[in-house]
Order: structure tokens, then sequence, then C-alpha cells
């Protein structure tokens, strides 16, 4: 090629007046192809406020309990789910309540599609509940209210399962995921398994330089905010206040990221982006004095990881109270609920291993490398592997023994061994872990925290000047119209509804639109000017990330400053520099220590009691004391093993209690346990015992990683366990065959 006709060529090759014309009609056709998407969020946005109960909710559902018809009345409801077409629930099988955020958005996002809660749930052939929530409150309903409503619904659920595996296991998500633990606090009977999915518990808890939103209040100056917000909108607050928030962590994503990859990407992403959006503005409403006691109490005060909470009725809304196994999963890339958020409310209860033991609390915690935080929910790869295997799983999570476990889920491979025994592509192992562990994310930090309980005392004050001098005017001025008014301005619903059918101008996009699908013609991938376009958007993103940063960063400074200072802390009844926290942790009561001795004492007290069930769980415990992992493949096979007579009329929830109680028996006096194994030995049939030496040596057997101690341990077991059998066969050639005693 001649260098007259090079200069007519693009670096790729193309010609370049062929190039600017492709590239010219293809952005063309993209951008009122945009339009008319936009066009149709506008529509979709109208029609979705006119539904009676707007949801995103993939699945068929049908009323159960309304919570208007409660003696509390609130605007939350009960519905059943109804499997698919070729899916079938057992209703024997432990259900499932699946609970949705109230932070803004309408409900539904936890069956936002197939690969979801829901529908792993459903697919596992549980039953499925799914508790969601209309656009607006009932006048006067408080939090607590709610927690009431969401008892009632777990009542209704447990009544319609009477000869159910277990407890319902309950999936909260964000907002609803703190509401759940303050139930449960609070009625922790009606609980089995609890799923927390990003759900913030520890609000000041966070990552220097990483986690900005936890300043916001501080920033503000309190929740005179909020107050002044509720009272502006008639005694409502607009959900869409809190999702501006989240958009304001990503300008990026917000300003650019999200419009732009629509545009890129306009004949692919038009019915994703869509699905989403329906989500992402459909906007409720909170009662004000909801709102002030979440700010107030949570997101400033942080009194529910401290344990300061009270009902109405003088109940403590302790964390430490739940009997149920708490699972939290949370992500690194969460930016709204980082980890040290999700987890910690742990450091903040509990010393020390032995604390969490005496609690007889089981927590188990998963963190992803980088999800976000809607994507915890929402995202099809986290629903196929994460939620998959807690919904599968959650037997083995009920059976777990008190204690802090990490999960950790692994691809199955054509080299795992016993793959059989693990359900679809991937095998979950629960390993034990400790206070150590989870402080080491969370990252605990004294100092930090005496700024924060400034920042709250600050709060206190700002709320009480406003009360004071300002509330009773501005409710004064404000009217039902005014309110509206307000709320149909905020510039998130503008972005809605000022592009729609509405508009004049929209007919004509919508017929252009139509006709350029008929005849679309996109640039080819090699487009000198498409690659530009992408260098441009990626220049974009880098310079909103370097302002947030900037932005993120003074915040944090400001914060910092203010709160620290000598005169801010003096005025909080902090003290600067003392290397204490702000308040006194929850476990060093003199109260509190008493609880632990007298927990301990009793529990070595029933080290003697019990029968043949006892035996064989303290056995166990006693060969994978070193191992500290529970893999679902041995439990899938101890299902399949024959099941002894003293266990065939044991319910789920008493084997629960015995294999809790034998776990922490084996971790408080290792000794002492094995030493008593022969008298809990003695009360068993001989046959019965050397069944359960077969299960044991079977479960043990499996090419899964067994090392020298377990199959020594093993040995020692099968000794007692022989010994143990010699010496009933006397007495029981002597006398009929009678079902064993046992005690519980």
């Amino acid at each position: 090629m001649s260098n007259q006709t090079s200069g007519f060529f693009s670096p790729g090759g193309m010609p370049l007046l062929d190039a600017v014309s492709s590239y010219a009609l293809d952005a063309w056709q993209r951008g009122v192809l945009y339009a008319d998407v936009m066009r149709r969020r506008g529509n979709q946005y109208q029609a979705h406020l006119a539904e009676k109960t707007p949801h995103v909710l993939d699945f068929e559902a049908d009323i159960v309990l309304s919570g208007l018809e409660l003696a509390r009345p609130v605007n939350y409801g009960l519905v059943r789910i109804a499997p698919a077409d070729g899916v079938a629930t057992d209703p024997a099988m432990r259900p499932f309540v699946v609970v949705d955020p109230r932070a803004g958005h309408g409900p539904g996002i936890g069956g936002f599609k197939a690969e979801s809660e829901i529908g792993v749930a459903i697919r596992a052939g549980h039953p499925c509940y799914f508790v969601g929530f209309l656009p607006e409150p009932v006048p006067g309903q408080t939090v607590e209210d709610v927690m009431h409503a969401e008892a009632a619904f777990l009542e209704k659920v447990i009544a319609l399962h009477p000869h159910s595996e277990g407890k319902p296991a309950v999936i909260a998500n964000c907002q609803a995921g703190w509401q759940i633990l303050m139930t449960a606090a609070m009625r922790p009977e009606l609980f089995g398994p609890i799923v927390v999915a990003g759900a913030p518990l520890s609000y000041w808890a966070g990552w220097p330089g990483r986690n900005p939103m936890r300043y916001s209040g501080g920033l503000l100056g309190g929740s005179w905010g909020t107050a002044l917000a509720g009272d502006l909108g008639n005694g409502r607050f607009d959900g869409a206040s809190l999702v501006q928030n989240f958009e304001n962590l990503n300008p990026a994503n917000t300003l650019w990221g999200k419009k732009y990859s629509l545009y890129a990407n306009i004949d692919t992403e038009a019915e994703r982006y869509l699905g989403f959006e329906k989500y992402w503005g459909g906007h409720v409403f909170l009662n004000q004095v909801e709102m002030q006691y979440i700010v107030d109490n949570l997101f400033v005060g942080n009194r529910l990881a401290t344990a300061e909470l009270l009902t109405s009725d003088g109940v403590r809304l302790d964390l430490r109270n739940i009997r149920s196994p708490i699972v939290v999963f949370c992500s690194n890339g969460d930016n709204i609920t980082p980890p040290p958020q999700a987890l910690g409310w742990i450091t903040d209860l509990y010393r020390d291993d032995t604390d969490v033991l005496t609690h007889d609390q089981t927590i188990v915690y998963a963190v992803h490398d980088s999800v976000g935080h809607l994507g915890i929910f929402v995202s099809a790869s986290v629903g196929r592997k994460e939620h998959q295997k807690f919904a599968s799983n959650i037997d083995l999570i009920d059976l777990l023994p008190a204690g802090i476990y990490q999960a950790e889920i692994a691809d199955k491979t054509a080299a795992t061994p016993n793959a059989e025994l693990a359900g679809g592509d991937y095998v979950l192992s629960l390993k034990r872990r400790g206070i150590a562990e989870v402080r080491a994310i969370v990252q605990p930090d004294p100092a930090s925290d005496r700024k924060f309980a400034a920042a709250a005392r600050v709060s206190e004050i700002n709320l009480g000047l406003y009360r004071h001098f300002m509330q009773p005017l501005v409710r004064a001025l404000v009217t039902p119209q005014s309110a509206r008014w307000l709320q149909s301005v905020h510039p998130l619903r503008i972005s809605y509804e000022c592009w729609s059918d509405r508009n004049a101008l929209a007919p004509l996009v919508a017929r252009q639109a139509q006709a350029i699908r008929a005849d679309r013609r996109p640039a080819p991938p090699d487009n000198p000017l498409l690659q530009m376009q992408q260098a441009f958007s990626a220049a974009v993103v880098r310079a909103l990330d370097g302002w947030r940063d900037l932005r993120d960063a003074a915040a944090e400074q400001t914060f910092n400053q203010i709160y620290g200072s000598p005169w801010v802390q003096a005025l909080a009844g902090q003290h600067a520099g003392d290397g204490q926290a702000p308040r006194p942790h929850p476990g060093v009561s003199p109260e509190h220590r008493a609880f632990v001795a007298g927990a301990i004492d009793r529990l070595r007290a029933g080290i003697g009691e019990g029968g043949l069930v006892e035996a064989g769980v303290r056995a166990l415990c006693y060969v994978h004391r070193f191992n500290g992992e529970a893999d679902e493949r041995r439990f899938n096979l101890a299902l399949q093993l024959d099941e002894p007579d003293d266990t065939k009329d044991m319910d789920v929830e008493t084997f629960r209690q015995v294999v809790r109680q034998q776990s922490r028996l084996m971790l408080l006096d290792e000794d002492g346990a094995i030493e008593a194994l022969p008298q809990l030995l003695a009360r068993a049939a001989p046959d019965a015992i050397r069944m359960y030496a077969s299960g044991l040596r079977q479960m043990l057997s499996m090419p899964l990683p067994s090392s020298a101690q377990e199959q020594a341990d093993l040995a020692k077991i099968l000794t007692i366990f022989e010994a143990a059998a010699l010496r009933q066969e006397p007495a029981a050639r002597s006398q009929p065959k009678e079902h064993p005693a046992r005690t519980a």
C-alpha cells in the first residue's frame, strides 16, 4: 500500500471514512434505542406505582397472613410461594421464610429471579414463604410492631407445618437481617437457622479509608436531620432518600457507568436493565418514628451490637439470647455492609471463645471475595453457589455444636473424594474458627469507637435542640399537600417521571426505535472510534473514582478531627487517649462472669447423664476434636446409615440439643467426658452399642483427609464400646429384651 493511500485507513485497517460513517450511524441508533429504553423505564415506574402490592417477585404467591389484621397492625404480609411447574416441595421438610429489606426499595429482591434465595430453597424441596410489605406504613407503626408481626408470621408457618423436620429457617437480607435478629433475640423459640445476608449489625465498625458511609451521621450533626426530614414529610420518611445515599457511594456507576453500559450494549442489556430498575425505582415510605428509632439506636447509637436495646415490656434485645445457628454472609466488595459491620457484633458481645460456648451460640460466617451489596441477594452465581449450599445443608448447620465456624465452598471436581455425597457443583465445609479470627477481620479500634460515641452524644444534644426550638415551627408550617409536593420533586423520582409516554415526544421516539430495530446496523467491534469511545468511558470512570476517593478521604479526616478533638470528647464524656473502650464490654460485668461460671458448673454436673445417643455423639466429637471441620459429605453419609432404635423416636430438636451439650462437654472437660463413656453405655443393649460402633467406623472410613491421630482415637473409642457391649451381654441374656432406658 502506498503512503498516499495509507492515510485513508484507520490503524485497524478499516477505511477512515467507512469507520466514521459506520460509527456515526451506530451511535445515532444506539442513542434512539437508549432513549426508548428510558421511556419504557418511565412507563414501568408508573405501572409499578399503580399496583396495589408492588413487588418484583419472579414467583407466584398466595397471601397467608396480612399484618394489617394483627392486633398491632403493620404494612407487612406473609405469602406462600408456589413452586414452579415440575418442582415439588415436601410439607414435612423444614420450611424456609425469606424476609426482604425495607430500606427504601419495594419487596421481592430475595425472589428476583429463578437463581435466588427463594429459588434454591424450593428446588431443595423445602416449602417456602416470603415476608414483604406495602409501600405505605400503617400510621403509628413502630419497629417493635414489625418485630411482633414477624414473630406472628413464624408462629403461622410453624402451625402450618406441625410435622416439619425442624423450626423454620429464615433468610433475611440487609435491613431485614438486623430486624429478624432483634425478633429472634425477643422470641428465640420460634427460629431455626438464620441466614443474614449483607446485614449491618455493628454500625461503628469499618476499615479506615474504605467504609465512608459510617461517618455520615456524625458529619451531619446526628439524627436531627432525620427528624427534620420526617417533619417535612408530615410524619413519613421518604425511602428515596435512603436509595440516594446508596447511589452517592459510587458516583462513577450512578452518574456514568450504569447508563453507559446500557448505551454501549443496547442490543443485549435492555431487559436486564429494566428488570433491575423496576426494583431500584420502587421507592417506599417509613413512618417517622420508625426511621428515628433506626438512626438513633442503630446507625448513630450502635446499641444493638452491645445489647443496650429494650422492648417496651422490658425484654433486652441481646443477640446472645439467640439459640439458633446464625449464618452471616458478607462480602469484601460490599461498600454498604462491609465485613466489619456484618461481623463486629461478635467481638462487641464476646470476649473469648468460652463466652460463645457458655451462651450455646453457633455462628457461621462466609466472606465473598468481590460481589457487591445487591449481588449478595440477586447474583445468579451467588445463588447457584452460596445460597444453594446453605439451603441444601441447612440441617447440617442446625446440628453444629456451639462455636464460631467459617463456611468454605470448593468446586467439585473429578478428583474430589466421595463427590457423589455432595449435591450440586460445590462442596461445603464448615471449619471451626474463634474470636481471634473474627477480630482479625473486624479490626476493632477503641480510639475510633470513642469518636463514634462522641458523635452519638452530639447527636443527642442536637436532636434535643431541634425538638425544643425548631420542631414546633416546622410542624406548624407543614401540610399534607406540601409533604406530597416535596416527595414528588425528589431528584430520584424526577429522573423516572420526566420521560415516559406522558411526554409529548415519546411516541416519536417509540416509532423511530421500532424502525431502527428492523434495520439495526451496529459498528464492527474493530471500529477505532468504538475503541475510542470505550477508552473515553474508562477515563470518565477513573476521574469519578478519583473524585470519590478524595471526597471520602476528606469526610473521614473531617470526622476524625472533629470527634477526636479533646473538647468534643470531653463534651461527650469520653476520655481521649486512655486506651479504654467508650463503654464497658457486655462480657465484663460481674453478673455476666457469674453466669458463665454457673453455666460451666451446670454443664460439668451432667457429664455422667445420658445413654447410648449421648455416648455416640460424645465419641464422634472426641475423634473429630482436632479436625474442627464439618463436611457435608460425612453428614450425608451419616443420613444413609441404619438408624439405631434409640434415635428413631427422637425429634430433631432433642437430637440437636444432645449434639450441642456433648460437644460443649468435650471442649470443657475432655478427659472427664471420655472417662464417663462406660457409665453412659451401661444403659444400652449390646447390639445397639455395636451398631453405633459400626456407624462410627463407616463414617470415618471415607477417603477424606483423616489424620493418624483420628485413627488412633477411633480405635480407642471402639475399644471402649466393645468392652461395654461385652459387659452388657450377660445381663441381656438373663432378662427379656426391652427398649434401652436412657435419660436425656
